[in-house]
Parts: structure tokens; C-alpha cells; sequence
């Protein structure tokens, strides 16, 4: 398949739902990454955070620089995802999380930012969120140009070879699930419900 033929991997999902962790798979597996390694790893992503700026700026129209996209993975949070250029063909794989785990883990990560959250506003939180998501994935569900695969951080991180399996094989190009297997760890599963 020539370059100009391929898709635009994303890895998406809420924040804290487990998109970090899926980006250090592929990119073990061989994919080349979209990063520009300006937020390093801390204690709140120990292996990184695999952001690419640019992204944010998808919804005021920054998509230049997806032409050069091609055969890599970039992550994209599901808010972003309606912004994208409906001319590219995507492979996405969407993160998912029990809600309760991706909120505590939101909570801990603004305090140890000095933000504390407040653990009675979770129930809102989670509404939100939930809307969101049911939004989005009917908006997924019609687009021609997107393929999806939905990965559950919860199972994934149980069952790490299948999972990569999964994805090596959704991706349908050449990739070392033996390794992408080996990231998901108890150690970095810090946040549980």
C-alpha cells in the first residue's frame, strides 16, 4: 500500500481512559507516532503522555499538517474527533473506561496539580461524560471514512496479548503484538473502582 493510500491512525477516547498506554502499544508494535514530546512523562503517565499539540487546535481549523499523517498514530480525545477532515480515510481505535476509574483518576491528577476535585460533583461528572459518549459514538457509527475499534482499558489491561491481537489485526498491517502485549502492567493501573 503506497503512503498516500494509507489511513490516519487515531487513538481516542475521554481523557484518563487509557489512550497513553494504547499509544505506547503501537507504537512498540512498529507504528510511527505523531508527537512532539512537549508534555514528558510525570506520575500522572509514567510512560508519557504521546500528545501532539496541533491537535488541539482541530476545531479551529489546524488540519495541515494531517497530510503528513499518513501511516502514523496521533492522539485525537472524542471531543476532537467531529473536527477532523471527512477528505482522510481513519483507523480509529476508541478507549473506553469504567467511569468511575477515568473520574478518580481526572481527581488525583488535579490534585497533584494543586486543583483538588470534589468527589460529590462525580455523579454530574459522570452524566456529562456518559451524554458524550453516547453522542459521539452515534456519530462515529456514520461516518463512511472511519473504522472503529472499541477497547476496553478494564479488559485490556486483564487479557494484554489478546487485546493486542486485536489490534494488530484491526489494524491489518505488519506489528509486534508480542511486545504490545508487554505494556499494559499492574503498575500502571493505579486508578481502580
Amino acid at each position: 500500500m503506497s503512503e498516500n493510500n494509507l489511513p490516519v491512525y487515531i487513538v481516542s477516547g475521554l481523557p484518563r481512559s487509557g489512550t497513553s498506554m494504547m499509544m505506547k502499544m503501537l507504537e512498540v508494535g512498529g507504528l510511527r507516532i505523531l508527537t512532539d514530546n512537549i508534555r514528558s512523562a510525570d506520575d500522572d503517565n509514567l510512560q508519557g503522555y504521546y500528545e501532539f499539540e496541533r491537535v488541539k487546535q482541530l476545531k479551529e481549523g489546524d488540519v495541515d499538517w494531517l497530510k503528513d499523517a499518513k501511516g502514523s498514530v496521533v492522539k485525537v480525545i472524542s471531543a476532537l474527533l467531529a473536527h477532523l477532515p471527512a477528505g482522510q480515510h481513519y483507523k480509529v481505535i476508541f478507549m473506553e473506561r469504567e467511569m468511575m476509574e477515568i473520574l478518580s483518576s481526572q481527581r488525583k491528577m488535579l490534585e497533584r496539580r494543586g486543583k483538588p476535585g470534589n468527589p460529590a460533583e462525580d455523579g454530574k461528572f459522570a452524566e456529562l461524560y456518559g451524554k458524550h459518549l453516547e453522542k459521539i459514538k452515534g456519530w462515529l457509527a456514520h461516518q463512511t471514512n472511519m473504522e472503529v475499534l472499541y477497547i476496553h482499558y478494564n479488559d485490556m489491561v486483564k487479557q494484554p496479548a489478546e487485546y493486542a491481537a486485536k489490534v494488530a489485526e484491526f489494524l491489518g498491517i505488519p506489528m509486534d503484538a508480542r511486545a504490545m502485549g508487554e505494556v499494559p502492567q499492574d503498575q500502571f493501573y493505579r486508578q481502580r473502582k
